[in-house]
This record gives structure tokens, C-alpha cells and sequence, in this order.
């Protein structure tokens, strides 16, 4: 059995256990056969029952924004991630920050850490769109809208109060160009505030935005 050329089929989405047992089904101790692979490389564990093609494999595997959605479901990449992605902040992001609607997690892999802030429904579902990523690779990403408004909603001890506040928080802290501020889209932004966390401090955001 070639395990680089049955796992290619599946180089663009994380492997789950059933789906390598399945591959492996012509072995008695397809247990023990995991555990092999692992130890050669061929096999990186990311979760219990989770797992990404190996180095040895010549595979590129999944993308961590696809792995992010798959460590824990439901989930949208948001959050500095996202503000990075769509170039809305400087900094390029090494943790993968998003949101789920399950309890807060942190994971240490060896394909990076990844972290889950909960948002609760149906705020949690605005927002959101399918990006490619690559052939074969669409993982779900927030708007930049959506991940600046995680991102204020989750910002510990944050409470937008005055437009003077918030212009320092979005210039100074979070460092995003002012030009990219106003291609932002008010009407998305003001029609997601009743179902939101921090109603207060989204709708100071918009008030700010209107004025830049």
C-alpha cells in the first residue's frame, strides 16, 4: 500500500480517522498502521481523529484558514486573521483567530496555533463569506466589517464612548489606514447592532465611520 498515492485524493481538506481507517481498510491493525505513519512523517496529528498529509507525502496539504475551519466546527476565520487577510491592518497574524459558536478553545498544532472566541446566534451568522484559497480550497472568512466588529466585541474592558476614543482605537491600536475605514460598508455594519454584543460601542463605530 502506497499511502502518498491514496492520500493525494485528499491533500485539500483535513483527514478525519474514519477516512484513513477507510483507506486503510485492507489492514488488520489499521490502529498500529496510523501510528506508523505517524512516526514517519507521512502522517501529522492535529486533534484527536484529525489529521493533515505528513512532509514524506511531498503534499502541500490543506491551507491553515481551511484548517481552522475543521479544528472546530462550526467556525469562520475572523478577528486579526481576517483584517489581516483583506489587508485592513499591517501586521501579518501567526495565530489563526476565529469565531464558533461553541465554547472558547485554544489549539497548539504542528501546523500552528489556532483560537475560538464564541459569538452567539445569529449575530454569529452575518458576515461571513467562501473564499478560495487555492484549487480546491474554500474556507469561511468575515468581512472585513465582521472582523472588526469581533474584534471590538471581544476586546476585554473595551467600551467605544466617544468618537475621539474610537478614532484612536482603529488608527493607533489596531493601525488600519483611514482609506480602507471609509470603503468600509456602513449598511452591513448598522443592520447587524440589534443582534450584537457591545450595541453601544458598534453603533459609536458607525457614528465614527459616518465622519471620517
Amino acid at each position: 500500500m502506497n499511502f502518498k498515492y491514496l492520500v493525494r485524493q485528499y491533500n485539500n481538506a483535513p483527514l478525519t480517522r474514519q477516512v484513513i481507517l477507510d483507506m486503510l481498510k485492507d489492514y488488520k491493525r489499521p490502529n498500529d498502521k496510523i501510528s506508523e505513519l505517524i512516526k514517519s512523517g507521512e502522517l501529522i496529528p492535529l486533534k484527536k481523529g484529525l489529521y493533515i498529509p505528513g512532509i514524506k507525502t511531498d503534499l502541500t496539504g490543506p491551507e491553515t484558514f481551511l484548517i481552522a475551519n475543521h479544528l472546530r466546527g462550526p467556525s469562520y476565520v475572523s478577528l486579526e486573521s481576517a483584517m489581516s487577510y483583506w489587508g485592513l491592518i499591517p501586521e501579518r497574524v501567526y495565530e489563526i483567530k476565529s469565531i464558533t459558536m461553541k465554547l472558547s478553545k485554544k489549539f497548539k498544532t504542528p501546523k500552528g496555533s489556532f483560537s475560538y472566541r464564541f459569538m452567539p446566534s445569529p449575530y454569529y451568522s452575518f458576515g461571513i463569506r467562501s473564499i478560495v484559497l487555492s484549487p480546491g480550497q474554500v474556507a469561511l472568512v468575515a468581512l472585513p466589517e465582521k472582523a472588526l466588529c469581533d474584534k471590538i466585541i471581544t476586546t476585554a474592558g473595551l467600551a467605544l464612548r466617544s468618537p475621539a476614543q474610537t478614532r484612536s482605537f482603529l488608527l493607533d491600536d489596531l493601525r488600519i489606514d483611514p482609506e480602507w475605514l471609509r470603503k468600509l460598508n456602513l449598511k452591513k455594519l448598522r443592520s447587524w447592532i440589534e443582534d450584537a454584543p457591545k450595541k453601544e460601542s458598534l453603533r459609536m463605530l458607525v457614528k465614527t465611520l459616518e465622519k471620517l
